[in-house]
């Protein structure tokens, strides 16, 4: 999810490396917590819509139109297995993380660690409260990594909300120890330029790279200073993780000025962010590719030096593209998916207002060889199916489903549902299945949703964010043959190599 502008969530970030080892996070697994939910890091507050609004939605839901308040509905090709509501951990459910028979689920209180071997009956194995929004979630061997992305007093998992003038707040990566799944501990920390909102690992034998995503820098804030046209580069060491620091903040928009390079967004591009850093990167590491969505802009670089990424080209969609949230590539390395987070994930744009091609997918081949590849722009993906007023629904997080010869994907629409689409001929991308909720409410515009699904050795699971964890069942002769693949780890924004 994507907050701009809002004093709670784009406080100072500090850029300072530290480390915290040996601290203990909060356990929940058994006794009082040592911690409390913090609600400086809660969800958007609910908005009213017009009468005329709610009586639309009530009409709609009567004419079979949506479905009915929390009503259940899907294709024929997909089972719902199972749902797991929140538990100790009440905020915001955020992005997943697999490895092996676990499925770690991000929260804006902390993360929860899932032991998914029967996927019809996945059992909490622990819960770790750690608030600090959004905690984004990744995993590599026995290490865990957690985004922090809003001013706090200090890195510990006690910590409170601190505004952005205090030099003294932190915020950036954490790192846990998850060798007992059942007892993580909190062995580092480091503090990054402007937070961290997401991450995504750079994988080798004895050290583990960050490509640290922030942006939103201030003038008031003395650790975020505009211009922020970059992505922190940070160096785990496997063996001693507490040594995790800051190696480099390769500079993706050069330009002069007080805003660099980039978008500059409005007035010139009305309705468009300006880039000032990115918002999420993915990494195919079989070919030394990384795609950023950079909030005005996207992005392709080659990641052959992990601590040196080059940018090969750069795009932009000045038409329908408001903020450029994520990226996907195909198996073949010849195509990207990148989403729009139109409404910052909280508005309601699945309708026939908003339209087809905005708060879509964009789907770009990749044409050329070496560093003179572009991207071409092939179309764009939007759900088919008209959600309510008070449904916050755009493009959002998905994986690759694995099938030879088929580009084929899952993907999170909020409360739009789960969406499986068929993207093999980029002009012409068509939906094969989904699963959906009716609304939270037929009066508010109430945040909600799956904010990731990704398919994981044979099934689809979903985080989302007011229900809980959901697991889904896809049976249909396209998707099938994907179920021969097995993964022993997954982080869907480093893609592996499916057919290696």
């Amino acid at each position: 999810m994507t907050l701009l502008n809002n004093p709670r969530t784009r406080r100072r970030r500090l850029g300072v490396a530290a480390s915290a080892a040996g601290l203990l996070a909060a356990l929940l697994t058994a006794g009082p917590a040592a911690a409390t939910p913090d609600p400086g890091d809660g969800p958007a507050a609910q908005k009213k819509v017009s009468s005329s609004e709610a009586a639309e939605v009530k009409a709609d839901i009567a004419a079979g139109e949506i479905p009915g308040q929390d009503e259940i509905v899907h294709s024929d090709n997909i089972e719902h297995l199972v749902n797991i509501p929140k538990e100790t951990l009440a905020g915001t459910n955020s992005d997943l993380a697999f490895q092996g028979h676990y499925a770690f689920a991000g929260n804006y209180d902390g993360f929860r660690i899932f032991d998914i071997r029967n996927p019809r009956a996945p059992r909490t194995v622990a819960q770790v409260l750690c608030p600090g929004s959004q905690n984004d979630i990744t995993v590599s061997g026995d290490l865990l990594f957690l985004s922090t992305d809003s001013s706090r007093s200090d890195n510990s998992c006690n910590s409170t909300t601190q505004p952005a003038t205090e030099k003294s707040s932190w915020e950036g990566m954490k790192v846990f120890d998850i060798s007992d799944k059942a007892n993580p501990k909190y062995v580092a920390a480091v503090e990054t330029a402007c937070g961290s909102h997401t991450h995504t690992l750079v994988p080798e034998r004895r050290n583990v790279y960050i490509y640290v995503s922030s942006y939103s820098p201030n003038a008031a804030f003395p650790d975020c200073q505009p211009p922020h046209d970059g992505i922190t580069v940070i160096k785990v060491p496997r063996k001693a993780p507490e040594k995790a620091a800051v190696v480099n903040f390769p500079v993706l928009f050069p330009g002069e000025g007080p805003d660099g390079g980039g978008n500059p967004g409005a007035p010139t591009n009305p309705g468009v962010s300006k880039t000032t850093g990115c918002h999420d990167i993915t990494v195919l590491p079989s070919k030394d590719l990384a795609a950023g969505a950079c909030m005005g802009d996207g992005i392709l670089f080659s990641i052959e030096d992990p601590e040196n990424p080059k940018v090969i080209d750069q795009v932009q969609d000045n038409v329908n593209f408001a903020f450029w949230h994520s990226a996907t590539f195909n198996q073949k390395a010849d195509k990207v998916v990148f989403t729009d987070e139109l409404g910052g994930g909280g508005a309601a744009t699945c309708n026939a207002a908003i339209g087809p091609n905005r708060g879509a997918d964009g789907i770009y081949d990749i044409v050329g060889r070496g560093d003179h590849r572009k991207l071409v722009f092939k179309g764009y993906y939007k759900i088919p199916r008209h959600q309510a007023d008070t449904e916050n629904c755009v493009a959002h997080n998905g994986s690759l489903i694995p099938v030879k010869g088929k580009d084929l994907m899952v993907q999170a629409w909020y409360q739009g549902g789960v969406s499986v689409w068929d993207f093999t001929d980029s002009a012409n991308p068509k939906e094969i299945a989904y699963f959906e909720r009716g609304p939270l409410s037929t009066t508010t515009l109430a945040t909600g949703g799956s904010w990731s699904a990704y398919y994981y050795n044979g099934y689809i699971y979903s985080n989302d964010i007011a229900k809980g964890f959901d697991v889904l069942k896809l049976s249909d002769r396209r998707t099938d043959p994907a179920k021969r693949i097995r993964l022993d780890e997954l982080n869907v924004q480093t893609q592996p190599d499916y057919f290696d």
